[in-house]
């Protein structure tokens, strides 16, 4: 695997560390504001035990992968899930108010000026999550590690705390089809890695981003298909989507990075030293082709919206993500052997 290391990263100095409690202070305070966007359908946080793990989830119009995505991490021992639907129109919102272990808000505010939803999570976060482990993730996003199949998320923090640490950091690895995207069959409730099972084993790269030391993983097959004249702007693809929580905690951009900065250094990488995993990313099912022309016309994309437009227009005429290159995904123990993540000591 071709996996460039990040280099050593000198910590910030003092007037940098003031800026960035100055930053967490003001995103904890629109996030504490952005609960009168969020409309209550369901409450059920009064069911939340002291040791109980939490999902925290922002979605819209997930109705096919709310099935198979509550069941895995039910399975993995997610207790609770704290949802926040986004004006979703395909009933992912009546299905989410069914189901007996979660919460759910609604919301018809803008997804991009809710810092793509962070401010309605970090809410939930600070008012139910302090002092749990709280998982954040998309609803496209399937936590894997070594001894996943043997060891739940109640276990691995465990094991996670015992060593000290805060969070557990994951590699956002794009599953792809076989052949032209939009082509296959997906049922609901049915695992997605049976139908996205390709992906790209390098080449990836990191980098640590100052101020905050938060890693900047890049590469893979979003970048090879879609941003190879600029590679810069393609999707970043560490994140840290697993943390003791604290209330005054804050995640600065998607699950990327955190503040305080501290927080950044618990993931390194492919090829770090620290626990890790990958969060599989499911974002190619069938329905890619069709929604990336909405997705297009809502304009809600990071950075700015309009550079993205290339990207969506290229989705929409479904083209074949898969090389000679490609590997099919066989499981956690293969991604160990491929470097992607380390072997866990249980």
């Amino acid at each position: 695997m071709e996996t460039a290391r990040a280099a050593a990263f000198s910590p910030p100095g003092w007037r940098q560390r003031y800026g960035l409690r100055l930053k967490r202070r003001r995103l904890l305070w629109r996030s504490l504001r952005s609960r009168h966007q969020l409309h209550c359908l369901v409450d059920r946080s009064d069911l939340i035990k002291p040791n109980d793990l939490l999902g925290f989830v922002v979605l819209r119009n997930e109705s096919a992968r709310l099935p198979y995505f509550l069941q895995y991490y039910r399975a993995r021992g997610v207790s609770q899930f704290l949802v926040v639907d986004n004006d979703s129109t395909d009933g992912s919102a009546q299905f989410l108010a069914d189901q007996p272990d979660v919460s759910l808000w609604q919301t018809q505010a803008g997804y991009r000026e809710a810092r793509f939803g962070l401010d309605w999570s970090t809410w939930l976060q600070m008012r139910y999550g302090h002092g749990h482990w709280c998982l954040t993730v998309d609803a496209d996003e399937l936590l894997v590690y070594d001894g996943a199949e043997e060891h739940d998320l109640t276990e691995l923090s465990e094991r996670l705390q015992e060593q000290g640490l805060a969070g557990f950091g994951a590699m956002m690895l794009d599953l792809y089809p076989k052949g032209a995207l939009g082509n296959q069959f997906y049922t609901p409730g049915q695992d997605p890695c049976e139908v996205v099972n390709w992906f790209d084993a390098a080449p990836y790269r990191a980098n640590r981003q100052s101020p905050m030391g938060n890693l900047w993983l890049q590469g893979g097959a979003r970048e090879r298909a879609f941003f190879a004249a600029q590679p810069e702007r393609s999707p970043t693809l560490n994140k840290i989507p697993l943390v003791k929580w604290n209330r005054r905690y804050a995640y600065v951009n998607s699950t990327h990075s955190l503040l305080p900065p501290d927080l950044n250094g618990i993931y390194q990488g492919p090829g770090g030293d620290l626990p890790a995993g990958v969060l599989l990313h499911t974002k190619f099912l069938p329905e890619i082709v069709s929604k990336s022309a909405t997705e297009k016309q809502r304009q809600q994309h990071f950075h700015t919206p309009q550079d993205f437009d290339h990207y969506y227009d290229a989705l929409s005429t479904a083209p074949d993500l898969w090389i000679e290159n490609s590997q099919q995904y066989m499981g956690p123990g293969q991604l160990c052997d491929l470097g992607l993540m380390p072997e866990l000591q249980w």
